[in-house]
């Protein structure tokens, strides 16, 4: 299986995850956690990347990324962090609902909490 979501350090993959949706992100903010790996001397490759993903990736301290696409709001979130990033598809959004849900967040404190409580069941507020 092809992954969703790559991390190398120069040639090296350092992570990788085959998983949908925010998933691949979550094992790798634990694979950081372990490793104590400097996201900043890493670069990142999403297969989508939306406002959610854009939240969690620039959280961890990424600052080179790569989107097969990209969302307008996941960009956004990517310019405000002053992030290096390529895509190849750029789209209005991501029809998901994380997208809708982060409409209105603005720093990736305020998503990651949205996003915890999507996890826990809970409604968004």
């Amino acid at each position: 299986m092809t992954p969703s979501l790559i991390v190398t350090r120069g040639e090296e993959t350092v992570f990788s995850h085959t998983g949908s949706w925010l998933h691949p992100l979550f094992a790798l903010e634990e694979y950081l956690r372990e490793t104590h790996l400097n996201p900043e001397e890493l670069f990142l490759q999403d297969k989508i990347v939306g406002k959610a993903a854009a939240f969690l990736i620039v959280g961890m301290g990424f600052k080179k990324i790569k989107a097969l696409t990209l969302s307008l709001p996941g960009k956004d979130v990517l310019d405000a962090a002053e992030a290096e990033y390529t895509y190849d598809n750029l789209v209005d959004r991501i029809q998901c609902r994380t997208e809708r849900m982060l409409a209105e967040a603005r720093d990736p404190s305020e998503a990651r909490a949205m996003i915890d409580d999507l996890l826990k069941g809970s409604k968004p507020t």
